[in-house]
């Protein structure tokens, strides 16, 4: 869940009440959200970076709030406030408001056709008169982060944008150019950069890198001018400094470019219901046009506000209440949403505004009526349906295959299923582009670059890291590997495997092969050479493994894994100097 920090004295001005910490935590619970931690920026300094880092830092108790991931009206102090003060019913939800400048000059916002190639959608609003604080500039930077990092996906879904109004002069022009056509000065620099320039410039930024893909591998790239020339912003990377909100800012131009324009408008109705606060007419927005490449006309913000209905007694089943509709209305008013008893008792029609985004379904309204209801007063009770747990074939067959070889001698290890590619593929002979293996598309770390095909590779880095303990080092695994596979949902499978590996001054071939006969008698699977019947060995070859010193086990004629003696090769590779032998197998078929 998103956290948000807020200072705790602006927090009780703002509802006007001191609380205790532990009447706050209370308060949160019962909103439905959860008080994280209460620390200071100082205390966080220190924790993270010392007491010398820490000397200058503010020592104001914060509150860190865990927040519904979907509840984007909550993720800034303004919308926690104004949601905490209509649950205590100290005011009325206010009504938000759309209109377009009296005397017809509605700003513009012009999208060219060429847009289509990277980011096609746009919508913007503008804030009239609004009175800026340290504490609500910081609270309008915090929200749009916020955003960013939850709906927006890291802005590849959209990219906010803000600009003093009274600097750059519309229409505005969203269009796509050639990175090297595309030159301004950036957020924060004291220069101009072409966008190609900005790339390696940011290559190296902690916060903005995270960005550069999203656009970088385009053949253009989307930028925002005034009708003077002026880059208003590059996204999702980097707004312009002409044109950036200062403290000074008296009207807010707020455009959202999007690849999807669903979030985009949720994304510029949060902003604005949140903001408009400020306004000198409070909760009243000023209309942008968004002209398209086709020419339609579109006025946003749309700020829609509709209505559900709810059947009272469903929703008492539903929840495990017995509320008269008059009580189940009031509550449902404290959550901001406005209702009204219909139908003589028997429904609630109820109305959604358009900060509440996450009403997209009746069973939210639940949800909220089961919140101002109180989760602490439902009554608890005993379920009509029995159900007996039980647990998963697959695991069960797991956890029984992993007492018996324990028992055999081996002891069990638990390996990463993300691994480096040389582990799955140049160790052990192979290439990686037949492997299967799905790749991870922006790897933190070399050694977790792919997910797993094979337990043997964890096993082996396993016993290197433990070669100087006692020989023999007898290792099995028994878990998943994954391969991509188009006929999946999600294009990857997963398969049960189970490996051991004898690691000892000889390879002990037979100590492996005699655990295969444990195990397939353990499973009742006899040996046989006939086709049907049960299993047998049939000599290979495989790169990772000695020549003439491996073989597939075949199980009622079907290939379910291999065992054998190592290649010196593949040994070496993982910095081991004893001969090793293994075996790996697929359980799946044994269910």
């Amino acid at each position: 869940m998103p956290v948000i920090s807020v200072k705790r004295d602006e927090l009780f001005k703002a509802l006007g009440r001191t609380y205790s910490e532990e009447e706050f935590d209370e308060l949160c619970f019962e909103f439905g959200v959860e008080l994280d931690e209460v620390t200071s920026e100082k205390e966080q300094i220190e924790r993270e970076q010392g007491k010398e880092k820490a000397k200058d830092a503010s020592d104001i108790i914060e509150y860190k709030i865990d927040i519904p991931a979907n509840r984007y009206d909550l993720l800034c102090m303004e919308g926690l406030t104004r949601g905490i003060l209509v649950f205590l019913e100290k005011i009325k939800a206010p009504r938000y408001k759309a209109v377009t400048p009296p005397h017809g000059e509605i700003q513009q916002l012009l999208i060219q056709p060429t847009t289509a190639q990277v980011r096609p959608h746009a919508v913007a609003a503008v804030l009239r008169r609004v009175t800026f604080t340290p504490d609500n500039y910081q609270s309008f930077i915090s929200l749009q982060d916020k955003l960013h990092q939850n709906i927006c996906r890291k802005r590849s879904l959209v990219a906010i944008g803000t600009h003093d109004l009274d600097t750059v002069k519309g229409p505005f022009i969203y269009t796509a150019k050639p990175p090297g056509e595309i030159k301004f000065k950036p957020l924060g620099q004291t220069q101009e950069y072409t966008a190609a320039e900005l790339m390696k410039l940011y290559s190296t930024d902690s916060h903005l890198r995270a960005y550069l893909p999203i656009i970088q591998d385009k053949p253009v790239y989307p930028v925002i001018y005034d009708s003077n020339g002026i880059v208003l912003s590059m996204p999702p990377i980097i707004n312009g400094e002409h044109s950036k909100i200062t403290m000074e800012t008296k009207n807010v131009f707020i455009e959202a470019t999007a690849t999807d324009l669903h979030k985009a408008k949720i994304v510029l109705d949060t902003i604005v219901t949140m903001f408009s606060e400020y306004c000198a007419e409070p909760f009243v927005v000023e209309s942008a046009e968004v002209v398209q490449p086709d020419g339609t006309r579109v006025i946003y913000p749309e700020l829609p506000y509709r209505h559900e209905v709810i059947n009272v007694a469903a929703t008492n089943r539903r929840v495990g209440i017995n509320l008269t509709s008059d009580k189940m209305a009031a509550l449902l008013s404290k959550m901001c949403l406005e209702s009204e008893v219909v139908d003589g008792g028997q429904n609630i029609r109820v109305e959604i505004p358009p900060n509440r985004h996450d009403v997209i379904h009746a069973c939210d309204i639940w949800e909220d009526v089961a919140i101002a209801y109180g989760f602490n007063n439902i009554k608890m009770t005993i379920p009509d349906t029995n159900c007996i747990a039980d647990q998963f074939p697959l695991n069960k067959l797991t956890d029984l295959l992993r007492q018996d070889v324990a028992a055999s001698g081996f002891t069990e290890v638990l390996t990463f299923a993300l691994c480096s590619r040389e582990d799955i593929a140049e160790k052990v002979g192979h290439k990686i582009e037949e492997t299967k293996a799905v790749h991870i598309a922006n790897p933190k770390t070399a050694e977790f670059q792919v997910g797993r095909t094979s337990l043997l590779p964890g096993i082996l880095k396993t016993v290197h890291y433990n070669r100087n303990m006692p020989l023999p080092l007898k290792l099995f695994e028994v878990s998943d590997v994954m391969y991509q596979d188009p006929s999946k949902d999600v294009g990857v499978r997963n398969e049960r495997r189970l490996c051991a590996v004898n690691y000892n001054t000889s390879s002990g071939f037979e100590i492996i092969h005699g655990l295969l006969d444990r195990v397939m008698q353990q499973l009742e699977v006899q040996h046989s050479h006939e086709p049907e019947a049960g299993y047998h060995l049939e000599a290979c070859d495989d790169p990772a493994f000695f020549p003439g010193r491996c073989a597939n086990i075949i199980c009622r004629g079907k290939p379910i894994g291999q065992l054998g003696v190592l290649h010196p090769d593949t040994v070496t590779k993982f910095d081991l100097n004893m001969p090793c032998s293994a075996l790996e197998i697929t359980i799946e078929p044994f269910l």
